[in-house]
């Protein structure tokens, strides 16, 4: 049996970051914090069936209920109005968190055509790694006849490493598909 991403995190991860960056204290040692999946609707969500389409889908992909995004102030020349709904997001921590990332390296990511590899140019200087999926389809728990129009995702990982390097070795350990530049 393959064990789960936490538990790798615990027996090999750890102890490999602690040789590589030399550690001096555990508590140093960066970890997966949350997993935050966004999508941006713009003006398809005043349309209330997109909304709740799209509320389905992240719900069936994440295992979690979204949030309903909405502006907090008006705008007139981007057409908005206050409290309008604009998108959707979910925070996965703990178990959800790693089951998500789990199907995302070994499910996902090889379902992309021409894929190869994600750019680290996602990389913010604290740590925190952002990249967007064009297409819900990639998703196995998505059926192709229900989808309508294909609406991509916002992905960040938040992790509690100080560098970008930090960030880097601690996703590749867990496999994340990294491009060397």
């Amino acid at each position: 049996m393959k064990e789960s991403l936490k538990e790798k995190y615990k027996t090999e991860i750890r102890n490999n970051l602690i040789n590589e960056f030399k550690y001096k204290n555990i508590h140093q040692v960066p970890k997966l914090l949350k997993i935050q999946v966004n999508r941006g609707l713009g003006a398809t969500a005043s349309n209330n069936s997109s909304l709740q389409q799209s509320i389905q889908e992240v719900r069936m992909i994440t295992g979690q209920q979204p949030v309903i995004t909405k502006s907090k102030k008006a705008i007139a020349g981007f057409k908005l109005r206050e409290d309008q709904p604009l998108g959707v997001t979910v925070t996965l921590r703990g178990n959800y968190m790693y089951s998500f990332l789990e199907r995302l390296i070994n499910l996902v990511l090889p379902r992309i055509r021409d894929f190869n590899g994600l750019s680290t140019n996602g990389f913010d200087k604290y740590g925190n790694y952002n990249f967007g999926l064009k297409t819900q389809l990639v998703f196995p728990e998505i059926n192709y006849e229900n989808v309508d129009q294909s609406k991509g995702f916002n992905v960040t990982i938040v992790t509690s490493a100080k560098t970008k390097i930090e960030a880097i070795s601690l996703l590749k350990s867990y496999g994340l598909p990294l491009k060397t530049n």
